[in-house]
């Protein structure tokens, strides 16, 4: 059984698939098998992969595409190794990229999970030129334990490179696999139920090449359906925040949004109170606003004895659900208005400006036609004059 099983969930990606198992091949490290499940590629992906003689790779190939976090979950039911490492088959690994991790594993046996920086390139591999995009710098980040990671990912939001990472089996077994219907967040999710049981660890330098697409290709890439899809994706993943060892360890991970509530034997509806009542009072995003005030109308839906208790140990009433529900905008309807009125408002200018233009215009137009009426008679009256003094001429 290797020690190491490389998972590559692969997808049209034929420019680069022999370049991602080839940095696998190359590794300082070699006790590995390489897992590859090609999710109905309509290109040569699959067989590229096929033309490799290592007998360490093993293919799988969907008839159908079923999404990269089905295609990866089969790549980890295939495998055996005690160790797992994702590649996203347009990715690159360094040389040492595994003897590094799976030292550090080995040797930190508390830890779950170890990513890395990355190395940012483009399309043809050379190092990528600008500097504002997303994921320029995202993934330079300070090492935290997994209750200030829980903190972060609750507000912030993901910034791990998923590609960089080595886990240990033993954590897929405890908290499950990629959620199959999740296209932009599966890692996101999967990283916020890893830390609800265990710590993780960056190592501070690249040990992998991300690539970025030309004309955002990327699976991950902000393009209007991923900015949709990955809003709400990430509404789903806040229920993560419901779990009982959230509840358990609800002052390590929000410190400063408890201080001031009470917390001593809190039941399960008290719990998910506090958690939408921190995601309203102290969240930024609008995802933040829908799942607090979702949250709160389902539990006090319930039955009145959970309106009872939250306005017992909450001194929360109803009333104050709907003052709430009229001082959040999920949805940015104030926002919409505003620009409809700005654009009403725009529309009656250009309309005024418009009327305006076309009477200057036509009181030009009205002086052109005089002007060249005029210049028409003194024309025609010269015309009759010069023919009169000529046939005057002609007489004599």
């Amino acid at each position: 059984m290797p020690k190491v099983s490389v998972i590559i969930p692969s997808y049209n990606h034929e420019k680069y698939v022999a370049e991602a198992i080839q940095s696998v091949l190359d590794q300082t490290y070699q006790d590995f098998e390489i897992v590859v499940t090609d999710d109905a590629s309509t290109d040569a992906t699959a067989d590229i992969v096929s033309k490799f003689s290592d007998k360490r790779i093993k293919l799988f190939r969907f008839d159908k595409n079923c999404g990269a976090s089905v295609a990866a979950n089969n790549c980890i039911a295939n495998s055996s190794g005690e160790y797992i490492a994702m590649l996203s088959s347009d990715d690159v690994f360094y040389p040492d990229k595994l003897a590094k991790q799976v030292d550090f594993l080995d040797s930190n046996p508390q830890v779950a999970s170890v990513l890395s920086y990355a190395q940012i390139i483009d399309d043809d591999g050379d190092d990528f030129k600008d500097d504002n995009h997303f994921y320029t710098r995202i993934f330079i980040q300070k090492n935290r334990t997994r209750f200030e990671w829980l903190n972060f990912f609750f507000f912030h939001g993901n910034c791990l490179c998923h590609p960089s990472a080595l886990t240990r089996r033993d954590c897929y077994n405890k908290v499950g696999t990629y959620n199959s219907l999740f296209a932009q967040l599966p890692d996101f999710d999967f990283w916020i139920r890893l830390c609800t049981y265990y710590e993780i660890h960056i190592l501070p330098y690249n040990l992998i090449k991300f690539r970025i697409r030309t004309g955002e290709a990327n699976a991950s890439a902000r393009r209007p359906d991923t900015i949709v899809r990955t809003r709400i994706e990430h509404l789903q993943c806040l229920s993560n925040f419901l779990h009982p060892n959230i509840r358990d360890n609800l002052p390590q991970i929000f410190s400063s949004e408890v201080s001031d509530i009470p917390l001593d034997n809190l039941s399960p509806v008290e719990f998910e109170f506090i958690m939408y009542i921190i995601a309203l009072s102290h969240g930024s995003l609008d995802i933040h606003k829908l799942w607090g005030l979702n949250g709160l109308y389902g539990i006090l839906q319930r039955d009145v004895n959970v309106t009872e208790i939250v306005r017992k140990k909450f001194d929360f009433r109803p009333k104050d659900l709907i003052d709430l529900s009229g001082k959040f905008d999920p949805f940015n309807l104030l926002n919409v208005e505003h620009l409809h009125l700005q654009l009403q408002s725009t529309q009656q200018e250009l309309t005024l400006q418009l009327q305006s233009t076309q009477q200057e215009l036509t009181q030009v137009k009205n002086e052109i036609s005089l002007m060249q009426r005029s210049k028409f008679w003194k024309m025609r009256n010269l015309w009759f004059r010069l023919k009169s003094l000529l046939s005057a001429r002609l007489k004599y």
